[in-house]
């Protein structure tokens, strides 16, 4: 039987971190994963240059059952402290949006960094290799893995959540948590893009691929970023960070005139230009192909501004400022870049990540009742909670 002092499930963000910061400590650290390849989601986030992390990244970014439990992790390892790392490696990046940190060249090159830092710290990591089983064994634990019996003091579970099953996502962190008497919320795909009626999908099949600002609202909660229409529905930024509040059956509005106000513009357009079309000024605010999608339920586009009563002008700003997509439910984990729910963090001490009820076992990452916004948030999370329970398996 092989021992180590520490083993990881999970040879993602979180667990290659982790393994890193427990193996300077001088602990024997073993990380398993079924994969062929570690960090796959890594090397697939933000086009294949990854979001890594968000300078801005606060507890108020953060969903959770428990908004609290993030704060002493995100205190103790900051965004701050990431970007020294990398900037040791000698990572050459890029600010794409305020505070979201993206690989200037390739997601790859951080995945070196993470490996780099697990080989200094004599951290191993095997890949190809499944956990059939996981049983307390003496003072610490035994797993039966395809490559014989593992035992170990400490063990991690960084396995992740549903998101993206063909990169190898399984619900494997939540059998383990449940096994040990961990109580598990109920998850759902999220950060995932919003898909449409299929009547509705019908009418607007000719704006796939058409990309406009917006303000994205739902329970409260509004973002305006850009929204991309897609063949199955609607995604982009905005549509991915209202996902997390939105859920099928509520109500969904889309701005696509936010940055002015239309009543107004649109009166004043009668006065100062009143020869012009509506469509002519509507093509100068909207992509042109949705502009034609209008046209075919709203007869007056092609009056001029003189001739527009204020109970037209009152309609189409309507149509504007609430555009009904018919939103049907998302895509799934099939797209989504995150789980959100998990193990509920009450059964988690947030200083250490250990459970309350199985001394010895350690959950972090994504396979927590933690979920961040879209912009490098999770990413952050990941080398926080990994941060911090390498200080202590």
């Amino acid at each position: 039987m092989q021992s180590y002092d520490v083993v990881i499930i999970g040879a993602g963000a979180s667990g290659l971190f982790c393994a890193a910061q427990a193996g300077y400590r001088g602990r024997n650290v073993l990380v398993l994963d079924h994969a062929n390849k570690a960090g796959k989601k890594i090397l697939m986030s933000g086009g294949g240059r990854c979001n890594f992390t968000n300078m801005d990244a606060a507890p108020k970014h953060f969903l959770s059952q428990n908004p609290h439990f993030c704060i002493s992790a995100l205190r103790r390892y900051t965004p701050q402290d990431f970007v020294d790392l990398v900037d040791r490696h000698g990572l050459e990046y890029v600010e794409k949006a305020p505070g979201q940190l993206f690989c200037q060249h390739s997601a790859k090159d951080l995945l070196e960094i993470l490996l780099t830092e697990c080989e200094w710290a004599g951290a191993d990591i095997r890949l190809n290799t499944s956990v059939d089983s996981v049983v307390s064994h003496g003072t610490g634990y035994q797993l039966t893995t395809s490559n014989g019996l593992i035992e170990c003091e400490s063990l991690v579970i960084a396995t992740g959540g549903l998101s993206i099953p063909t990169m190898g996502a399984s619900g494997f962190g939540y059998q383990i948590a449940e096994q040990f008497g961990l109580r598990v919320l109920s998850r759902r795909a999220s950060l995932v893009p919003i898909t449409i009626q299929p009547s509705m999908k019908e009418t607007l099949s000719t704006l796939s691929g058409v990309s406009l600002d917006i303000e994205a609202s739902a329970n409260g909660m509004s973002f305006k970023e850009p929204m991309l229409f897609t063949h199955r529905g609607i995604s982009g930024p905005s549509i991915l960070q209202i996902s997390n509040f939105w859920q099928p059956g509520e109500a969904l509005q889309l701005n696509l005139l936010s940055d002015m106000n239309p009543i107004e513009h649109f009166k004043a357009l009668r006065t100062d230009k009143p020869k012009r079309a509506l469509e002519t000024e509507l093509n100068t605010l909207l992509p042109k192909r949705l502009v034609e999608v209008l046209k075919q339920d709203i007869a007056f586009l092609d009056k001029p501004m003189a001739e527009l009563s204020n109970e037209q002008i009152k309609t189409l700003v309507q149509r504007l400022t609430d555009f009904d997509v018919q939103p049907n439910g998302t895509e799934g984990y099939r797209t989504a870049e995150v789980t959100l729910g998990g193990i509920d963090t009450d059964e988690v001490s947030s200083k250490t990540f250990e459970s309350n009820k199985a001394k010895g076992l350690y959950f972090i990452g994504e396979v927590l009742d933690v979920t961040g916004w879209l912009g490098g948030y999770n990413f952050q999370f990941a080398w926080s909670s990994g941060f911090a329970a390498g200080q202590y398996v």
